[in-house]
């Protein structure tokens, strides 16, 4: 039986998968945001598949709060969160700008803040992935932490480029 208990697939526990309309503003909102046509909290997010290692591009809401940047999956355990914490790096742009970063996935418990956090700033879309209304109590989150991945970013500076022969004459 250990056998077949290692073999069995663990469904993660939260996700709303995108219907029909969604997927297709998704795309739509997404070759805006190529084109550097949205907002300035938005990007494309670009992480390889963790099967395939093809690039997977979505267009996400970034958060920053407290000097700190944050990526949250308000569908739950997205494809694109369980790529991105198999990656531990993503990519996102916006017309030509192009930004690497590393990510540490944040546990549980320092989750609530951020949640009430984003609700707050993206109540406007995001309200209807929440159980809970925006402008509710910091404690009020905890019991649902654990449905939304959550990501603090880091840049990932670009290396100097080494010195040209030309430039040490």
């Amino acid at each position: 039986q250990p056998a077949e208990m290692a073999q069995t697939r663990v469904t993660p526990p939260h996700f709303i998968r995108p219907g029909s309309i969604a997927r297709v503003m998704n795309r739509f909102y997404g070759s805006l945001t190529k084109r550097g046509l949205s907002m300035p909290y938005s990007f494309l997010l670009s992480v390889p598949g963790r099967r395939t290692g093809e690039t997977r591009s979505v267009p996400v809401n970034l958060l920053q709060s407290n000097g700190k940047l944050f990526l949250v999956a308000t569908r739950g355990h997205t494809q694109w969160a369980r790529n991105a914490r198999a990656s531990r790096k993503i990519l996102l742009t916006r017309g030509r700008l192009r930004m690497e970063f590393s990510l540490r996935v944040v546990p549980d418990n320092e989750k609530p803040a951020v949640l009430q956090s984003y609700l707050s700033r993206y109540k406007w879309m995001a309200w209807r992935f929440f159980p809970l209304p925006s402008g509710s109590p910091l404690a009020t989150f905890e019991p649902i932490a654990a449905r939304y991945p959550v990501f603090e970013l880091s840049r990932i500076r670009p290396e100097n480029p080494p010195e040209s022969q030309d430039s040490k004459e």
